[in-house]
């Protein structure tokens, strides 16, 4: 009897440890919906018949949102159409660009540069 006993509580904490190896663990940082968007009346001119122009949206960087103001951009490609970033209440998703070609992730670091859209592409 005692050796059933230890058999049993060694087979309970090989299962332990076995769950608790192949087990995940996940951590996140939830900072909640970002403010409304804000209101642009005046559109500056498009540079050109290929420019698609791109709303401005708030963006999750560290613990809160940056504002990236509107801007006139060529899609990564012919066709691709620009699917705005959005918060789902409890997620926030990043915008993209999107078409029969396949999904292009928008990069911030590029489109810092003064002239981004001109050379870009």
């Amino acid at each position: 009897m005692k050796n059933l006993v230890r058999a049993t509580l060694l087979l309970a904490m090989f299962l332990v440890a076995g769950s608790a190896f192949g087990g995940q663990v996940s951590l996140g940082i939830t900072i909640g919906a970002p403010p409304p968007p804000r209101v642009v009346r005046v559109l500056p001119p498009s540079p050109g018949p290929d420019y698609v122009w791109v709303g401005g949206y708030w963006y999750p960087v560290g613990g809160h949102y940056h504002w990236h103001a509107g801007y006139w951009t060529r899609p990564p490609y012919v066709g691709a159409r620009w699917v705005a970033p959005h918060h789902d209440g409890r997620q926030f998703f990043a915008g993209y660009w999107e078409g029969d070609r396949g999904r292009v992730e928008h990069d911030h670091h590029w489109d810092r540069l003064h002239n981004r859209d001109f050379d870009h592409h």
